[in-house]
């Protein structure tokens, strides 16, 4: 019989050559979202399908649960938060979900989100959803499958969430979402009563793309963003991938009308670049080399778009060079350019929307995902029933389906469950920000003289070094020594509100 420590380097070794075809497919992928021409999406869509089948085969082969059984019966593991603990407890969670899937199903699911994203690039460029429909109805129904395939859960949403935000439900998500709503409608009604106007007509002009990219790229190396293992592109829907431990590569899109859009989508993804870029690389292609949960991924991504690239401090240190950027920005005030960049106004876009409105978008598309799952809501009724809501919630009608149902690309690649993580992520994001001002002293001061090495460095030693030592409910009590609570995020907004609007 082989002996611990032997059985331990096998798992380590199998668990890196799985990761080596995972991270082989991301390749695939962010080539597919930046590079692939139209007509190639069907036989890009066949590569991924093999990949999947192989990592899924690996994952569920004998030889690795006779590892880990060996393991597991061997005694102590030690301490919970040990590495040989964390990665033979995450690895059997693994092992257990990919064993409840079939490898066809996991196949076909990777090669229909292919073929779904390519659909919804057109589909978008052209308003067209009904072109979209048929592929998207695929799509469900292979997450129906999923979802029965992993349940028995109390709602097949928490099957497909627990993918993203392990432990989650929807349940839970309900209550988080309530405890929002009512404080988030009032304080919106507030704002839009107040005699104080935001200077959001600052931000639409002329901002040339060029001008944008080397600013943005000017931001990422400020913050520390690595760009020796690291890239920044263009894609139809900004994102962050991993490919490595030295190959993160985040995306961006430009609109020279609008500065917000590529800025804040660049510090948004920066985040999770900071965040990739700061696990352990001796770690990785295990538990303890890779992320908590995509809510925690998301609270450092929320974090660093809105608590530091939102925040007068910041600004203080960078307004300077966007003036040297943009010629018109010059008579700018510190204040006026705060103000307006924290505008508050419900808008039709989710990635373009202020702080305050944000998370009644993602509440919209909880609700229909939910609905959309279950077969309570068709997918030809999609349009239809997003508008609704839309109306419902932010008081706005899309004038089409490009502004509307189509401008996410989640449910083309099947990330069904993944909306709840932005909005868990703000509110991650609200207590980790709170508790680092609170260790690390005057922290404005701090951004304001252009010094963000104190607070990514605590985001490193507390968060982005743990890998999955924790989960992610448990992360946040052990670094702030509370359980998480929505106070922070409102306190947080009713802050700014007060700053810029005056209630």
């Amino acid at each position: 019989m082989p002996t611990r420590e032997k059985s331990y380097a096998a798992l380590l070794a199998e668990l890196r050559e799985i990761s080596l075809l995972s991270y082989t497919g991301q390749v695939l992928s962010w080539d597919e979202q930046t590079q692939l021409p139209r007509k190639a999406a069907d036989f890009r869509g066949d590569q991924l399908s093999l990949l999947a089948r192989l990592a899924h085969e690996r994952l569920t082969s004998d030889r690795l649960s006779d590892t880990l059984g060996a393991l597991e019966s061997s005694g102590s593991l030690g301490a919970e938060d040990s590495d040989l603990a964390v990665n033979v407890r995450q690895a059997r969670r693994s092992v257990n979900r990919a064993k409840k899937m079939p490898s066809d199903l996991v196949a076909e699911l990777a090669r229909v989100g292919v073929v779904a994203q390519q659909a919804w690039v057109q589909a978008r460029k052209a308003s067209d959803f009904p072109s979209f429909a048929p592929v998207l109805e695929q799509m469900f129904g292979l997450k129906r499958q999923q979802a029965a395939c992993l349940g028995p859960t109390a709602h097949p949403y928490d099957a497909l969430l627990d993918e993203y935000e392990p432990d989650e439900t929807a349940l839970g998500v309900s209550a988080v979402f309530e405890s929002l709503r009512a404080p988030l409608v009032d304080l919106v009604g507030r704002i839009a009563g107040s005699a104080r106007k935001g200077r959001g007509e600052l931000v639409t002009g002329d901002y040339p793309r060029a001008a944008q990219e080397a600013l943005a790229r000017e931001a990422l190396v400020a913050i520390g963003f690595d760009f020796d293992r690291g890239r920044l592109d263009v894609s139809a829907h900004p994102f962050c991938t991993h490919l490595g431990p030295s190959d993160t590569r985040i995306t961006t899109r430009y609109n020279e009308r609008r500065f917000n859009d590529a800025f804040f989508g660049v510090m948004h993804e920066a985040g999770h670049g900071l965040y990739q870029q700061g696990l352990p690389t001796e770690h990785f292609g295990t538990p303890c080399g890779d992320h908590v949960s995509m809510g925690i991924h998301e609270s450092q991504s929320r974090l660093w778009e809105n608590f530091v690239g939102r925040r007068r401090s910041f600004w203080i240190h960078f307004l300077p060079r966007l003036q040297a950027a943009f010629p018109g920005t010059r008579g700018v005030s510190v204040d006026d350019w705060y103000r307006a960049v924290n505008h508050v106004e419900p808008s039709l876009i989710r990635v373009e929307a202020d702080e305050t409105t944000y998370n009644l978008h993602v509440l919209l598309r909880f609700e229909l995902e939910k609905e959309l799952l279950t077969g309570n809501l068709a997918v030809r009724d999609l349009p239809g029933a997003w508008n609704a809501k839309m109306k419902a919630y932010l008081g706005l009608t899309p004038p089409d389906d490009a502004r509307g149902v189509l401008q996410d690309i989640h449910w083309a690649f099947g990330g069904v469950g993944y909306f709840p993580t932005y909005t868990l992520g703000n509110l991650y994001a609200a207590q980790f920000f709170e508790q680092a001002q609170a260790d690390l002293g005057d922290l404005d001061a701090a951004l304001a003289r252009g010094e963000f090495a104190p607070l990514l460095g605590w985001l490193r030693d507390r968060i982005h070094s743990r890998g999955q030592r924790y989960t992610a409910r448990a992360l946040v009590e052990r670094v702030t020594g509370r359980p998480l609570s929505a106070k922070p995020l409102l306190a947080h907004l009713e802050r700014k509100a007060s700053e810029v609007y005056g209630v």
